[in-house]
């Protein structure tokens, strides 16, 4: 504790892989790992530090030799899974249905592993987009590999030419910990960019809300720990009013990190 007071929350985000960068960024034969600039914003426009956790992946394999992710998960008070690629059928235990989809292993194998170092840990964990995905998968569930070819009778979760102006609306589950969080509201409207989406659901998961078509949008671990995902982009919503306040979810998220931190 400084002279201030306690330190802030130190929250690690998931790095986004690119394995293949473009020719006019000049890293011929790398690969960058990054963050989203808004998702980092949102975590640190409530005083929490930020922290993007590097893969320690070389050759398709997990090199554990000084540093393990284990000991990043111990220096760290919560985890953020941020969105991006799509996950690897193969993590799920399919094969590709078509060569559009053939996801990021690699990423699947790094982002699955820091899952479970937090959660063993007794850290929370939140999850965006692919992070509930990634949830999903880790608790044994799968995914849907494309909405449009697996439930054609579903809305369109995704636009490319309207991106984060995407808009649909998501019906709260009731009686669940987010209907705690949005009390007196039933609905609300999120920015929707995903064309996966959760099939199965996971080990000891519950669904906290859906889409009027039906497709999963939150879910929460039934566990003893903070682990919630969410398929919308709170990061995105901003001071919208016309958009669900991503408020809620952001203080209940850092709350639970701080109950974690003085456990």
């Amino acid at each position: 504790m400084s002279q201030d007071g306690p330190r802030p929350l130190r929250i690690g985000l998931s790095a986004r892989l690119m394995h293949d960068p473009p020719a006019e960024l000049n890293f011929p034969g790398k690969t960058l790992q990054y963050i989203e600039q808004s998702i980092a914003h949102w975590v640190m426009a409530h005083g929490a530090l930020t922290f993007m956790v590097p893969t320690i992946e070389t050759g398709g394999g997990v090199d554990r030799r000084a540093i393990s992710l284990r000991e990043y998960a111990a220096e760290l008070d919560a985890l953020v899974l941020q969105g991006g690629a799509d996950m690897a059928p193969e993590s799920y235990g399919m094969a590709p249905t078509s060569p559009l989809w053939p996801g990021d292993r690699i990423r699947d194998r790094y982002e699955i592993e820091l899952f479970w170092e937090f959660v063993f840990q007794g850290k929370p964990v939140l999850g965006i987009c692919r992070g509930c995905q990634l949830i999903n998968v880790a608790l044994g569930g799968s995914l849907y590999q494309d909405i449009a070819s697996a439930c054609p009778d579903a809305a369109r979760h995704v636009e490319p030419a309207l991106y984060d102006r995407h808009v649909h609306e998501v019906a709260v589950v009731p009686g669940t910990r987010l209907a705690e969080l949005y009390a007196g509201r039933a609905e609300g409207k999120v920015i929707s960019i995903h064309h996966q989406a959760i099939d199965r659901l996971g080990n000891d998961l519950e669904v906290e809300a859906r889409a009027a078509d039906g497709i999963i949008e939150a879910i929460r671990w039934k566990g003893a720990g903070y682990v919630a995902g969410f398929q919308w982009h709170p990061e995105f919503h901003g001071g919208s009013a016309d958009l669900l306040d991503s408020e809620p979810i952001m203080l209940d998220f850092l709350a639970a990190a701080r109950r974690a931190r003085g456990a």
